[in-house]
């Protein structure tokens, strides 16, 4: 039984409701972007124990070979989708660093604010929409 990775629309939260005149990337921004952060991470973490748990009980010795073969690529595919959780824990691990160093929320190649639905969509952005899109174009300009 494979779990699927979880998207941050697996994480429940009350979007933001800004202000008029609010600063961006203010305090309570900042704090509404670090509890989406946490809980997602925690999910994650929860995902990856609860595999180490699964896998151990998994580990039968079906008979017949096709039930082995199945056990082991169903095994690979949660082993896979684990480590792709990790790699993404560490990012988000990067991107609660750039919360406590008031370093978030601002594209890293033009500057400017990546925007609030943005990254209530995708908390791990480091991208506005228009760089990200250049820089699709150029990654399959270049294939």
């Amino acid at each position: 039984m494979l779990q699927n990775a979880h998207q941050i629309s697996d994480i429940s939260f009350v979007p933001y409701a800004v202000g008029e005149n609010e600063d961006y990337m203010n305090d309570a921004q900042l704090a509404h972007f670090r509890q989406i952060l946490l809980k997602w991470r925690q999910t994650l973490l929860q995902d990856i124990t609860n595999t180490v748990g699964h896998l151990q009980q998994a580990a039968s010795n079906h008979a017949d070979p096709l039930d082995r073969a199945t056990q082991q690529e169903e095994m690979t595919l949660e082993l896979r989708t684990r480590d792709r959780e990790g790699k993404l824990i560490r990012k988000i691990d990067q991107i609660l660093e750039r919360i406590r160093d008031n370093d978030y929320g601002y594209c890293d190649t033009c500057g400017i604010e990546i925007g609030i639905r943005r990254l209530e969509a995708r908390p791990t952005a480091n991208l506005c929409v228009d760089c990200k899109n250049i820089a699709e174009i150029k990654e399959r300009t270049h294939r």
